[in-house]
């Protein structure tokens, strides 16, 4: 079953950037709620409540119960969260979703592996899970916290595919030949062997003398010529 919280939130009259900065100085959140069958409602939030309901529930399937001036709440998901790209704790903006408790919506729900696998426990193998959410359509009351799926049987080589795994009443959206998760033989261990230092290269032999050098000989060379013919 689907988690439960509630929130308050107040109607927001004004817009802009600079609106949603003076409203986060002042400890609120900006949001907006819409819905397909609602027009969207621009709405603050106040901050501290907001990252106190975050850091307690898992976003993707708690349906929120809003409060919205205090009339009779509406229930919605969390579609959005928008985070400061440096401080990820600063939440800039939320998106809500009204939802009804006759339509099914489209959620994606936290994939949990459950049990040993039977490569991994007696065979050495290693469990490579490489799908940690799946989609679903399903109704807001009957949308699970998460996924269990059972790895207890699965060999090394073998893999679980979204077809091999059902959720209580919900249609799987996500493709049926995607694997969720697979037991992979262990790596061969690599020793390292120490390097041997190579030795340094050595100095090249000159064949000639530096150009100073070569023009001081010719001078002492031509002053004894010089001297000779004198």
């Amino acid at each position: 079953m689907a988690q439960q919280a509630t929130l308050q939130a107040d109607t927001r009259k004004d817009a802009g950037k600079g609106a949603a900065r003076t409203h986060r100085r002042g400890g609120r959140v900006p949001a907006v709620i819409y819905g397909h069958d609602r027009a969207a409602e621009t709405l603050t939030i106040d901050s501290a409540a907001l990252s106190r309901l975050l850091s307690t529930t898992s976003v993707a399937t708690t349906i929120l119960d809003v409060t919205i001036d205090g009339r009779a709440p509406v229930k919605a998901l969390i579609r959005e969260i928008q985070r400061h790209p440096l401080r990820a704790t600063d939440i800039l903006h939320l998106d809500l979703y009204e939802v009804k408790a006759d339509e099914k919506i489209t959620v994606e729900v936290p994939i949990h592996l459950v049990g040993t696998a039977d490569g991994v426990r007696n065979h050495g193998g290693v469990m490579d899970q490489v799908m940690h959410k799946i989609e679903i359509r399903v109704f807001p009351a009957d949308i699970p916290e998460h996924v269990e799926v059972d790895v207890t049987n699965v060999a090394i080589g073998h893999s679980i595919f979204v077809r091999d795994i059902t959720v209580a009443k919900a249609d799987i959206l996500s493709l049926a030949d995607l694997p969720i998760c697979s037991v992979v033989a262990p790596r061969a261990e690599i020793v390292a062997t120490p390097e041997v230092a190579a030795e340094a290269p050595a100095e090249p032999e000159l064949i000639r003398k530096p150009k100073a050098e070569d023009e001081e000989g010719e001078e002492a060379g031509a002053k004894g010529e010089k001297k000779e013919k004198e």
